[in-house]
């Protein structure tokens, strides 16, 4: 677009008789250009997050990498763990131009040895912490009949051990600056045990009363603990139950999860079911009597 020009005969400061005053773009206190059309309404500014620098555990899809994306895109730099390095990567090249960064870093959580070095080192690249997401999570199929002690034993590494091992550092990193903000996914899954997936549920569960305590326990330091319950959401994990021939409606997409699980740790919230009718679900099931659930096939 050309900007407009005053003609030489105007006197400095004063526009033409009859012309329209034009700001520095060529556009006049009624929103046209220089040559009466309608001028574009300014890009809205992106919203600048309150945090600086983020750790998001389970990156590499679903809801951590909603997360990320999210993040950035609000001027938040983020070290994204995952161990698929390239998901990582193509993560990051997605978010190539954002206001802020992704930093990549290849990790396994169930390595719970190699956890230490890599939080520091996270939170070394980022200059300091503001906020952690644990996103991983692991959901093997169970048969009705099947009782494996070695996949029973790899969700809790993933679900439960992983997200001890990362919170754990974080929670006491956290303590000694009186600030931060911890957030951990869990599950409406972990509401009861459910015959399904006996273990998953119970990760789930242990997360809740984790997440709990770390809240209580931090609670004098100024750190708030965000525990933060799905209901269905359209992720690789769905997917699969799916493809086990589960029926599965009403399923919210990742992104929209993202924005929730952010409004409820910026929000101060303690517990928050997503969407919000988990929470009504999450109430009639955990007081079903005992001997009527166990006959339900839920």
């Amino acid at each position: 677009m050309s900007h407009a020009s005053s003609p030489s005969s105007t006197s400095a400061g004063a526009p033409h008789s009859g012309a329209h005053a034009t700001d520095s773009h060529g556009h006049d206190a009624h929103g046209h250009d220089a040559h009466g059309h309608d001028a574009p309404a300014p890009a809205a500014p992106a919203r600048r997050a309150k945090e600086r620098r983020a750790i998001v555990v389970g990156a590499s899809s679903g809801i951590g990498a909603a997360l990320v994306k999210q993040l950035v895109r609000e001027g938040v730099d983020v070290v994204a763990v995952a161990r698929r390095a390239a998901q990582l990567e193509a993560l990051a090249h997605d978010c190539a131009g954002s206001p802020g960064r992704v930093i990549p870093l290849t990790h396994d959580v169930a390595r719970f040895d190699e956890v230490e070095a890599a939080f520091e080192r996270a939170v070394r690249e980022l200059g300091g912490l503001d906020l952690i997401v644990y996103a991983a999570g692991l959901m093997l199929e169970v048969g009705p009949n099947e009782f494996d002690t070695g996949k029973d034993l790899d969700m809790l590494g993933v679900n439960v051990g992983g997200c001890i091992a990362w919170l754990n550092p974080a929670a006491n990193l956290m303590r000694t600056q009186r600030s931060g903000t911890i957030v951990g996914i869990s599950s409406i899954a972990g509401e009861r045990g459910r015959k399904g997936n006996p273990v998953y549920g119970a990760t789930k569960a242990a997360m809740n009363h984790y997440l709990e305590a770390l809240r209580n326990r931090l609670a004098d330091w100024a750190v708030h603990v965000c525990t933060i319950k799905p209901g269905f959401v359209e992720t690789a994990m769905l997917a699969q139950a799916r493809a086990q021939g589960r029926t599965i409606k009403g399923a919210i997409s990742a992104e929209d999860c993202a924005s929730a699980i952010l409004r409820a740790a910026r929000s101060g919230k303690n517990e928050v079911f997503v969407p919000f009718k988990w929470r009504i679900v999450g109430f009639v099931i955990r007081n079903i009597p005992s001997f009527v659930f166990k006959g339900m096939n839920i």
